[in-house]
């Protein structure tokens, strides 16, 4: 309960307080690329119950991508202002809405595509015990995975066979020892990578 309560008030003040970065990053991407401003694409929460997550667009729209395709690696299609947004982490500001809505909470577990879970389903019953989150250690750990996975050989194979079992390894530590304090933490790191890293 302490948990939603500081999930609702912090993301109704950031929604508040960045609803200007909102207005900017919107007008940039439709004089640069054009509507639709958001990504949306169904993701596993809580309990295996799918819903809808929310990003600034930042790639040329392909209609399969909102029904939880997802290429790991494949940058191809990132836009000029898609790049800014995504070095800058800014395309992740509308899950804001996902927290206050409470589909997800700021930190937990990143949720994934249906196609993700499916491929180890018992680790993934552990983690969606949990509410998914914005940020959390396996988001700091593998903050460059793009570049990781743009330089593999293999893109898939490596996200299936290498990153995905270290994320569920953190998702796996996160719901047996996560606290409020502990999310203060992830928190406070989080701001201090995207600021000064």
């Amino acid at each position: 309960m302490l948990k939603r309560i500081f999930d609702f008030l912090l993301s109704l003040f950031l929604l508040l307080i960045f609803s200007p970065l909102f207005v900017l990053v919107a007008l940039a991407i439709m004089l640069t690329d054009g509507l639709p401003l958001f990504f949306i694409q169904k993701r596993a929460g809580k309990n295996g119950t799918f819903f809808r997550m929310y990003k600034f667009r930042t790639m040329s729209v392909r209609k399969e991508a909102a029904d939880g395709s997802f290429d790991a690696g494949d940058v191809s299609r990132v836009t000029t202002i898609g790049r800014l947004l995504r070095k800058s982490k800014l395309d992740e500001l509308p899950q804001l809405f996902n927290v206050l809505k409470g589909e997800m909470s700021f930190i937990g577990p990143r949720p994934e595509v249906e196609k993700w879970v499916q491929t180890y389903p018992e680790r993934w019953s552990v983690v969606l015990s949990v509410k998914p989150g914005i940020t959390d250690n396996a988001s700091l750990e593998f903050r460059n995975e793009e570049e990781i996975l743009m330089a593999a050989e293999d893109k898939e194979g490596t996200y299936r066979n290498e990153i995905l079992p270290r994320k569920l390894d953190l998702y796996e530590d996160y719901v047996r020892n996560n606290s409020f304090f502990g999310d203060l933490l992830i928190i406070v790191r989080t701001f201090w990578a995207v600021l000064f890293k």
